[in-house]
């Protein structure tokens, strides 16, 4: 599988995007990993590219200023999944194919079922509180 982060530079395609000097604990796009007390974010809103259409969405996400580092894009970045997370599964045309909730410790076997099915194109992790986009997966 290929991990798909967001760079820090997609903010800039927000206007309204927001400064934070310190928020702890935020699921951060760029990195994929929780939020240092005293690391500069922005919280601004952003478009998966996976869903067109009717299923394009925009939602809030939080990314580093500036990221002092860069995830592993080849495994599951183990720190934003260690609550149940919503797996939202779509065709080559953006439509969406299916959506289940998944719990710690199963990500692995259901992204596996997922790509099992040769119709998914990508597969979008997020937040089951609030819905809010985590990272995207398609095949290596």
């Amino acid at each position: 599988m290929r991990i798909h982060n967001v760079p820090p530079s997609a903010s800039l395609s927000d206007p309204g995007r927001e400064y934070r000097a310190s928020e702890p604990g935020v699921p951060l796009r760029c990195c994929l990993r929780k939020s240092l007390p005293d690391e500069p974010v922005w919280l601004f809103r952003y478009s998966p590219s996976s869903g067109n259409g009717p299923y394009s969405e925009v939602g809030p996400i939080f990314t580093h200023v500036e990221c002092p580092g860069s995830p592993s894009l080849d495994r599951l970045p183990v720190e934003l999944l260690n609550n149940p997370r919503i797996l939202r599964s779509y065709n080559a045309a953006g439509q969406i194919h299916d959506g289940e909730v998944v719990e710690p410790g199963s990500f692995d076997r259901a992204i596996e079922g997922l790509f099992n099915d040769t119709s998914i194109d990508s597969v979008q992790v997020r937040s089951l509180s609030h819905g809010c986009f985590f990272f995207a997966i398609t095949r290596a």
